[in-house]
């Protein structure tokens, strides 16, 4: 059993911190207050084959595992986890095409999509659909045309902002089997768009509902076969959920390398405050924490690699626990800075707001809890 990393992975990790921290952690706060990401940072990251990571090399893509992605998103998001995490959305689409579309799909959508020429959003989520994510409402209607879809999407990471939308629409009956997904470009009559969410966290990330009023796109825009949507959507969560979790992580980390800066620096009752062994206490856990949530991450996207009968189990598991970590050593961390940590300029507080919302995207970490317990009561049925 190995735990350390190859050299390439290595590699792979120290690219992705160093692009991080040369073209996104300086624009960090500026990007948020401007609530976008400027475009052209993307073909930036695409040179380094950040645009298709786990796409097939066949189809243009890096061909990496994801594994190696939980290290790029991890290392980016240590400069930002808005952005990281944006990035991830754009992959998890791009996995879903290589892996379920036919080959006259994959020409169609994964140049663009692996250069970042183009930027794509997964529209899963509806106002009236979030966990219970099989009982969506947007429907598709089969005509000589093309699908024509009617319905709206929520809280949609690039509403309005990217250039296609991988869209799960009902084109059957009602439950998981009724849904198909397909590809929506932006510019598609009838596509419309809310205005930009006022959020919490990741607010340089724009966010807003996608709306179909008779919108149509071509057959050819559907991936894989109808009926297959939900199963899609699924498969591409359980790499989604690893790649929350770890850019969760490498947010909580660069929380912690600013904490263990700080408390060199600020001194109290004539010492610098590291040198008070309550707080060293503190340390301890949230090293601890992290390390223990890097390794089983990694054993959970070991497992999605090599096609593990309980992958799905592990990824819910890694979700939960990184996340939930991740979040408790920011805010920990921001104890630890005082009043400085409530302050922006100290960038804490962005991170404590930027990790909340990773327990609740790609299912809610009691949707997690879920999936956990129902896998261990079928394993013993």
């Amino acid at each position: 059993m190995n735990f350390a990393l190859s050299e390439e992975q290595t590699l792979i990790f120290d690219m992705a911190k160093s692009f991080g921290a040369e073209h996104i952690a300086p624009f960090a706060q500026e990007w948020e207050k401007a609530e976008t990401i400027p475009k052209e940072l993307w073909p930036k990251l695409a040179e380094l084959g950040f645009g298709g990571l786990y796409v097939s090399e066949e189809s243009g893509g890096s061909g990496l595992s994801r594994l190696d992605a939980t290290l790029v998103f991890e290392a980016l998001a240590m400069a930002c986890p808005a952005v990281g995490s944006f990035l991830s959305i754009h992959n998890m689409c791009g996995g879903m095409i290589d892996k379920f579309g036919s080959q006259e799909t994959k020409a169609k959508w994964l140049p663009a999509l692996c250069s970042m020429e183009k930027i794509f959003s997964y529209c899963l989520t509806e106002p009236g659909s979030g966990s219970d994510a099989a009982a969506l409402k947007t429907r598709a209607e089969r005509t000589n045309e093309g699908y024509k879809l009617n319905g709206t999407k929520a809280f949609i990471s690039g509403g309005g902002y990217s250039d296609a939308y991988v869209t799960m629409v009902r084109t059957g009956v009602d439950g998981p089997k009724g849904i198909s997904t397909v590809v929506v470009e932006d510019g598609a009559a009838g596509l419309s768009f809310g205005a930009l969410e006022d959020k919490m966290g990741w607010r340089a990330q724009p966010t807003a509902q996608v709306q179909f009023d008779d919108c149509t796109v071509p057959h050819d825009n559907l991936i894989g076969e109808e009926g297959r949507g939900f199963s899609y959507a699924m498969a591409g969560l359980d790499g989604g959920r690893l790649n929350i979790a770890a850019s969760a992580l490498g947010g909580a980390q660069n929380a912690l390398d600013l904490t263990m800066q700080y408390m060199s620096e600020r001194k109290a009752f004539g010492k610098p405050i590291n040198q008070f062994q309550a707080l060293q206490f503190r340390l301890a856990e949230f090293e601890t924490k992290l390390q223990a949530s890097r390794t089983f991450l990694r054993q959970a996207a070991w497992k999605l690699d090599n096609g593990a009968p309980d992958a799905s189990k592990f990824c819910a598991m890694a979700k939960l626990m990184v996340t939930d970590a991740a979040f408790d050593v920011a805010n920990g961390c921001l104890q630890l800075h005082g009043g400085y940590g409530y302050l922006a300029d100290y960038g804490i507080e962005k991170i404590v707001r930027d990790l909340r919302v990773h327990q609740i995207l790609e299912g809610t970490n009691e949707i997690m809890r879920m999936i956990i317990s129902r896998q261990m009561i079928a394993d013993v049925s």
